[in-house]
């Protein structure tokens, strides 16, 4: 199968959608199918050959962050070129409602199309005021794929008609057989993601610390992401910010090793998840989750029986969890054992599975009502069928 997917966001910028479109590509042409992502992308940005770059992004306030993003008359051509050398049995976009790439590939695509929707904002304005701009677009979709109950929900909400609901995906056994690191392990915290970005939590986490280092004298803190790394520890108590380890931008091994190590791994995020792929590749790696109880953290956490919840944005809270897992061994263990079964179904063996069952649906009926066409066409010319 011929598929075309479009990432909305930029490839040089990594982010939870970027992830999944790379691994879904990657799981697609393992299978044999013939994979093109189009995405926006920096000149000088390396590429993987299925990659094709529609050009510099621009950055834009967008669900509480800021996305970089492609949009206007050459980015339109860049598409339109791209759909007709790709010449796709189906057209796989990501998050059509955003303004950039997906929304041009709607409009421009002919044939199939399956969209996934990833935002989870049940307050958009903004997409209220832009559905009747969106929805010849959208009425142009052939499957519709959310990626959790709560990005469901905002697009029943906020466009109509509904979606079959398949997570994100993850290559599990990438992250349970990395190794350890050593100098990473020992009475350990993990946080992954950008620090200068409050919806991420950060600040939460080190309102914490000082109860939670006051508890665990051996305890510390490693981060993992871009950002100011000064201005993220500048409300610390300057004893304690020698227990704070930035590791700054790391590799995806470096990721999956940092994740096998830590006893606890944190998820402080106060809003706009729709689904929490961290946690399932901190599931997958065998790391205990404590996580703010966002409704999309606590279905990835299956209710808080695959990790631990804590009450949104209460430092206090989250630090009384922390210090309760640090110093109880068997409760340790047995998240990680529940966490290392509950994260199968999150595993790219069955997610890409449903999501290729949803491009042979698509495609199976794009099939039949051409030959449906072509029926009717032989009729009106009073022509017999071979």
């Amino acid at each position: 199968m011929r598929i075309g997917i479009v990432c909305p966001y930029s490839w040089d910028v990594p982010g939870g959608v970027q992830f999944h479109i790379r691994d879904l590509a990657d799981h697609l042409i393992r299978r044999g199918h013939q994979v093109s992502v189009l995405a926006p992308a920096d000149d000088e940005t390396p590429l993987p050959p299925y990659v094709v770059s529609a050009g510099r992004a621009v950055p834009v306030p967008y669900n509480g962050s800021v996305a970089r993003l492609n949009f206007g008359f050459l980015s339109a051509a860049r598409v339109r070129r791209w759909l007709h050398d790709g010449a796709f049995d189906v057209i796989h976009i990501h998050e059509p409602t955003s303004p950039s790439l997906g929304l041009l590939a709607c409009w421009a695509a002919q044939g199939p199309i399956v969209a996934t929707f990833h935002t989870s904002n049940p307050r958009s304005r903004a997409m209220i005021a832009a559905y009747p701009i969106l929805q010849p677009a959208l009425e142009k979709i052939s499957a519709r794929i959310a990626v959790s109950e709560y990005a469901r929900r905002t697009l029943v909400e906020h466009l109509g008609g509904d979606a079959v609901v398949i997570p994100n995906g993850v290559d599990v056994d990438f992250f349970a057989d990395a190794e350890p690191k050593e100098e990473w392990q020992g009475e350990t915290i993990g946080f992954i993601g950008r620090i200068d970005e409050p919806r991420k939590g950060l600040p939460v986490l080190m309102r914490a610390l000082p109860k939670i280092f006051e508890a665990r004298p051996g305890a510390r803190l490693l981060i993992a992401g871009r950002g100011d790394e000064k201005e993220a520890v500048a409300d610390l108590p300057a004893p304690l910010r020698e227990r704070v380890e930035f590791l700054g931008m790391v590799s995806d091994e470096d990721k999956a090793r940092l994740l096998r190590s830590v006893d606890v791994y944190i998820a402080p995020n106060t809003g706009g998840e729709s689904f929490g792929i961290i946690l399932v590749e901190a599931m997958s790696a065998g790391a205990a989750v404590l996580a703010s109880d966002l409704d999309a953290f606590a279905q990835v956490l299956d209710g808080g029986a695959a990790g631990e919840l804590f009450a949104n944005e209460d430092a206090d809270a989250l630090a009384a969890a922390a210090v309760r897992l640090l110093g109880n061994e068997e409760r340790l263990a047995e998240l990680r054992e529940r966490g290392s079964r509950h994260v199968r179904r999150f595993d790219w063996s069955t997610v890409g599975a449903d999501i290729l069952a949803v491009y042979e649906t698509v495609t199976d009926g794009a099939a039949s009502v051409a030959a449906d066409d072509r029926t009717r066409l032989w009729a009106r010319l009073g022509l017999a069928r071979d």
